[in-house]
């Protein structure tokens, strides 16, 4: 999903009376839109998060685009230009961008309850996951392609990066337990690890502190398609794996013929020519 997609979804959310009627754009798969209001698992942690994400790296890249009036290139260069390069480009803006995102998620969640705690804390981990991967791209100039000046700008890497990042943290992320304590404004729900012998969970990390439901079976209130007739890896031991991904039904086995170009051939020049096989493959599907 793009990042505009993740700026709908958290649009619907945030400000339900202006933006409800987009919160099914085909942008927004249902699995995502199912589990934003459903209770505080790992999930709606991840929802959360991704979508915080996307609405500041949507934003960023309008700014360093030009396509937006109010913001432009960022001039926080974090540092001195290195030996061999100085600063150009138009670095994108990070902050602002971190800074709309953080004015927009946050806005709804200023409630004391253990939800809202846990919304902002996940909000905030998806902005710190694109701050964290900012890096440096750089381009050469000079003559007949030589590279006698080079060029460097802070950038964003590509969404899908971000994606992966927090889906690792998805799948490490930390659960918690709600305690309630009294302050002048009335009781007030915090958030503390279940487990002390695990890390601390830092402002990076997700957090939730509801089970998740079970995804096995077809359930349209989650959005889950479950798990039937679904490839799954033979070999593999991990979540792909058919042991854990068939939840312990069982897979079929069968033999799938494919045809694919091979034995291809470069001609110069230039063009390249491929030969049409059939390939026979195991293909294993969940019972």
């Amino acid at each position: 999903m793009a990042p505009l997609g993740y700026f709908l979804l958290l649009c619907s959310l945030k400000q339900p009376s202006i933006c409800a009627p987009i919160a099914h754009h085909p942008s927004i798969p249902a699995c995502l839109r199912a589990h934003v209001a459903k209770p505080s698992t790992r999930e709606s942690a991840f929802v959360h998060a991704i979508a915080s994400a996307g609405v500041a790296f949507a934003v960023t890249r309008s700014c360093a685009e030009g396509t937006a009036a109010i913001c432009g290139c960022s001039s926080r260069h974090q540092g001195s230009p290195g030996k061999d390069w100085k600063w150009g480009g138009c670095s994108e803006d990070v902050e602002f961008g971190g800074m709309v995102s953080r004015e927009f998620a946050d806005a709804r969640e200023n409630r004391p309850d253990a939800r809202s705690a846990m919304n902002r804390h996940n909000n905030e981990a998806g902005r710190q996951a694109i701050s964290s991967h900012m890096h440096l791209k750089c381009k050469c100039h000079g003559l007949s392609g030589s590279c006698e000046v080079k060029t460097c700008w802070w950038s964003q890497p590509d969404f899908r990066a971000i994606g992966d990042f927090l889906k690792d943290k998805y799948d490490s992320a930390s659960e918690m337990v709600v305690e309630k304590h009294r302050e002048s404004r009335g009781w007030v729900e915090t958030l503390r690890p279940r487990y002390t012998y695990f890390k601390v969970p830092t402002e990076r990390d997700l957090v939730y502190y509801e089970a998740s439901p079970n995804f096995c079976e077809p359930n349209p209130e989650t959005g889950s398609f479950g798990t039937r007739d679904r490839t799954c890896n033979v070999s593999s031991h991990g979540i792909d794996g058919c042991d854990l991904l068939c939840c312990g039904r069982g897979h079929n086995a069968r033999a799938e013929r494919r045809r694919e170009k091979c034995r291809c051939v470069f001609h110069w020049c230039c063009y390249v020519s491929c030969q049409e096989c059939t390939r026979v493959y195991d293909v294993h599907t969940c019972k």
